[in-house]
């Protein structure tokens, strides 16, 4: 931060310096007179001796201004102008003070303790969960059915279909949907059931066909697996959804998992498969198509649920730790907001009244 300079000339007391907790775009000035002004001009040069021109002009109840048409690193020098009916006085020059960038804003400190605190939760649970330790993990009653869904479809003798949404690989929702089609494939391989995994994007189309092949092979059944099941249909969002419906429509799977990143083709997919009778389990982190498949389908994992459940199935002591302490670190921002609200409302007084009272 700039060197803080005063001068008192004229009666007028002035101080600029660099505005702190800001990304280095302003200046800020302040000023203290005896002398009673009827409004205030804030000039401004890169010149110490000549060159100031008015940026701009306060009335008698101001006395600070917050320069922010200023470049960074740029010295500048200021000068006050008091202005009355009968007097006008002006300071000398106060500078040079420069603008910079603060690495952290001092004013915002409670975030970063905060997320210093969900860091190492975070770490903590791993670290525990990689131990072998079991770490606590809410039921949902989404997860808690796909066994039951995949029973049905296997008692029924039809397929289960697997719609990982319509976005490539890169995208957090269709990794966490990898993960979840991994268990599944599990399932539906041990009972002997078919799985149809549509997919959209063909990086998609070559993990899910290795995340199958390996889930087979882990409970003894390579034969079951069929890469012709896994298929890549189209790029084209419209043209994909008529594709998984034909699918709906011809094979009529008795149970469809809907889970990774949809948008416009959700409720057309949720209708379509309701409408054959379908159970049907779906998640997504997009809030503006949770309601279609609440309306239209058996249990919905909202929003974060679907990174849960990711974690959940696999058991993954990473996942679980990094979800575990997730949970702990909202619980301490809900108990900082409680505090701060809490503080704001009823005010410092009422807490040191509160417990100088206390025996």
């Amino acid at each position: 931060m700039s060197l803080i300079l005063f001068l008192v000339i004229a009666g007028i007391e002035a101080e600029a310096y660099d505005t702190p907790n800001d990304d280095g775009s302003s200046i800020t000035t302040t000023w203290t007179t005896d002398t009673k002004f009827e409004s205030f001009e804030i000039l401004r040069s890169e010149n110490p001796e000549e060159g100031f021109e008015k940026i701009y002009e306060v009335n008698k109840k101001t006395s600070r201004y917050i320069d922010s048409q200023v470049q960074g690193g740029v010295q500048y020098y200021y000068k006050i102008k008091g202005q009355s009916a009968d007097i006008e006085l002006l300071s000398e020059a106060v500078g040079p003070v420069k603008a910079m960038a603060q690495i952290f804003n001092t004013g915002r400190s409670n975030i970063a303790i905060c997320i210093f605190i969900l860091f190492f939760a975070i770490i903590y649970y791993i670290t525990r969960a990689r131990r072998g330790e079991k770490l606590f993990i809410r039921k949902i009653p989404g997860i808690s059915a796909i066994e039951e869904a995949i029973g049905r479809a296997t008692e029924m003798g039809k397929p289960v279909l697997y719609v990982p949404g319509i976005m490539d690989i890169d995208e957090p929702e269709t990794i966490a949907s990898m993960s979840i089609l991994g268990r599944i494939a599990e399932k539906t391989a041990e009972y002997g059931t078919p799985l149809y995994v549509p997919t959209s994007k063909a990086m998609v189309m070559s993990m899910a066909q290795q995340v199958v092949k390996e889930s087979a092979i882990k409970v003894g059944r390579p034969d079951w697996f069929n890469a012709d099941n896994i298929r890549y249909l189209t790029d084209d969002q419209f043209g994909y959804v008529s594709a998984v419906d034909g699918i709906m429509v011809r094979e009529k799977p008795a149970t469809n998992f809907y889970l990774g990143k949809f948008y416009a083709e959700s409720l057309i997919l949720a209708e379509t498969g309701f409408s054959t009778g379908a159970i049907q389990i779906a998640g997504t982190a997009l809030p503006d198509q949770l309601p279609f498949f609440v309306a239209a389908c058996d249990y919905t994992l909202l929003g974060e649920e679907l990174y849960a459940a990711s974690a959940y199935l696999s058991q993954e002591p990473t996942q679980l730790g990094s979800l575990k302490g997730q949970d702990f670190g909202k619980l301490i921002f809900v108990i900082v907001v409680v505090i701060g609200v809490l503080t704001r409302l009823l005010g410092t007084e009422f807490f040191y009244n509160l417990f100088n009272t206390m025996p």
